[in-house]
């Protein structure tokens, strides 16, 4: 599938890092580093915008190599982005750990995953149908 992309950043283009890749990498488009305090977080843009085909989205993912490393993750996770969608990408990362961290210009700093979606009518009902698992949710299949 072709999808229309502007890159109005220094950056490559995203891209999957290996064959099987659900997603690809995004990187910041930032003039010079930031420092990210702990439990700090900011807008970091990515100079790109994209033009989706209708019926699809994009979701921008944490990098799990930053989670584990650095405690770098991203607010409003997955972040959707529409098919309607024009401006710019850009994502909301936030600092969990009790280091600052430097964010650099071209630092890869999420993934990005395109996929298929289908909207739903809503169909208002008295009941469900009845299931094994029934109403049970939060651990209840757990010890």
């Amino acid at each position: 599938m072709k999808v229309k992309v502007i890159n109005r950043s220094a950056n490559e283009l995203p891209r999957y890092e290996t064959p099987s890749s659900a997603g690809m990498d995004v990187r910041a488009d930032l003039a010079g580093a930031i420092v990210l305090k702990p439990l700090e977080r900011t807008l970091v843009p990515t100079g790109l915008y994209v033009e989706l085909p209708e019926g699809y989205e994009m979701q921008i993912r944490p990098r799990s190599g930053l989670a584990i490393k650095h405690g770098l993750t991203l607010l409003n996770t997955p972040g959707t982005i529409d098919a309607d969608y024009r401006g710019e990408i850009k994502i909301i990362v936030a600092n969990l750990s009790s280091e600052p961290y430097e964010l650099k210009p071209g630092e890869r700093i999420a993934q990005m995953v395109v996929s298929r979606f289908t909207q739903v009518e809503w169909e208002p009902v008295q009941e469900l149908s009845q299931t094994e698992r029934g109403a049970g949710g939060f651990g209840h299949t757990g010890k």
